[in-house]
């Protein structure tokens, strides 16, 4: 059964205005009445009906602009508008609905066409109202997922970013598609001096593309400050996302395990595209992708052997992600290798390449098809930050000479099986 509306009627004839009452109220309605355009305004200011039957033509303001203001002032909410007209013109009719009226019915008046009429609007009323119910209970969703990616994220940042990713040395610039992104840039220094630096993509975007950062970034750092070896921290965090990754996901990466102090590099590239070494002399040596991105392989059959190469002091190492090449521009153009080729061969100094990237693909002028990572190392051990083994930095706390000795024998045995340094540099640092 059709419920109770309030509906304005709005018609300047004293008679029809009072036949239209007595039909609308007999079907149970409760009726408010205008006899022009303007006073059908105030009473809809005053009484907020749900429905107008409006009349077209009338004095001092017509039913076309009486419509329109009243659907202005309605604004969200729906307030279906049937005109009341003997027009039969059909641009007459069309400027009904284009005033702002939803349907209209012709004099004279039809009690039972009427009430479907008025039905069917109802109709639409519940249906919006449905709409606009949903509408808000979306958006007050996202602003509870949005608070809970916030606090999500800040947790995130505190963690994948507790290295020294501010040190002088290192330059990088990453576009996320959305709050969390797949890309993750991780950089330390280790107890024995080298700096380790990690670019990883995981395939996806967004939050499920981040999840997998975090267990990555705690086992790098908390490796890294316990004295291990590059190659073992890449087998666990491989053994890791092998473990917690769905079959579908994986992790494209780059570990550099620069020694400035020795002039070596060490690289392994699995599965991102090109990185470079721009040596003082000119001469460009790419990190290419010789292994399988993380997350694939069993711990037996995982490859974590090393690209071992020559470095010097003055020496740039250059990593990016594959949304650099992916980046495309309006017409759905990747950026490409062969621009990112023509960059590196102009280039006449190292110290301006990574600016000339960045102005590349802004000039580009695309939209980011994935989380883009550019990271730009600069090889000099004055800009390390100096930092004790356990990560403090020096200066954090007070040194003071400790009376205290300690003697280990390390057996032959015991040498080829394990790296004695962490097992122990916890007690070193305990002390």
């Amino acid at each position: 059964m059709l419920p109770s509306l309030s509906i304005l009627i709005v018609e300047d004839g004293a008679a029809d205005r009072m036949l239209l009452a007595t039909i609308v109220a007999r079907q149970g309605h409760r009726v408010l009445t205008a006899a022009n355009g303007l006073e059908a305004l105030a009473l809809f200011e005053q009484e907020r009906p749900q429905l107008v039957l409006m009349d077209a033509l009338m004095p001092v303001m017509d039913g076309f602009e009486a419509a329109r203001l009243i659907k202005q002032r309605a604004g969200d909410e729906l307030v279906p508008i049937i005109f009341l007209t003997s027009l039969s013109e059909p641009r007459e009719l069309v400027r009904c609905l284009d005033a702002g009226g939803d349907d209209f019915i012709a004099k004279p008046y039809d009690p039972v066409i009427l009430q479907a009429k008025i039905q069917a609007m109802h109709r639409l009323r519940q249906l919006q109202a449905t709409v606009l119910g949903q509408r808000d209970l979306i958006a007050d969703h996202n602003r509870q997922l949005l608070g809970e990616q916030r606090a999500a994220k800040a947790i995130f940042d505190k963690v994948a970013h507790a290295g020294c990713l501010d040190a002088g040395n290192i330059r990088y610039r990453q576009s996320p598609q959305a709050l969390f992104n797949g890309d993750v840039l991780l950089a330390a220094q280790a107890p024995a001096g080298q700096l380790f630096v990690l670019l990883g993509d995981f395939t996806g975007h967004g939050l499920p593309a981040a999840i997998g950062a975090m267990p990555l970034a705690e086992t790098f750092y908390g490796m890294t400050a316990k004295g291990y070896a590059s190659h073992h921290i890449l087998r666990e965090i491989n053994a890791k996302l092998k473990l917690i990754l769905p079959t579908e996901m994986f992790c494209c990466a780059t570990f550099l395990d620069i020694h400035v102090r020795e002039g070596v590099l060490r690289v392994w590239n699995g599965g991102l595209p090109d990185g470079y070494q721009l040596r003082l002399g000119g001469e460009r040596v790419a990190l290419t992708s010789k292994h399988l991105p993380l997350g694939v392989l069993e711990a037996k059959r995982f490859d974590d052997r090393f690209q071992i190469l020559p470095l010097a002091q003055g020496d740039r190492l250059l990593l990016m992600s594959d949304g650099v090449l992916e980046r495309r521009d309006q017409d759905g153009e990747p950026f490409g290798e062969t621009r990112l080729q023509a960059i590196l061969q102009a280039n006449s100094d190292p110290a301006r390449l990574f600016d000339e990237i960045e102005q590349a693909l802004r000039a580009f002028h695309g939209s980011a098809a994935d989380d883009l990572s550019l990271v730009e190392v600069n090889v000099t051990e004055e800009a390390l930050p100096a930092r004790l083994p356990g990560g403090f930095p020096l200066g954090a706390r007070p040194l003071r000479p400790m009376d205290w000795s300690a003697r280990f024998e390390l057996r032959p045995d015991s040498l080829r099986s394990a790296d004695p340094l962490p097992l122990m540099l916890p007690l070193f640092l305990q002390v």
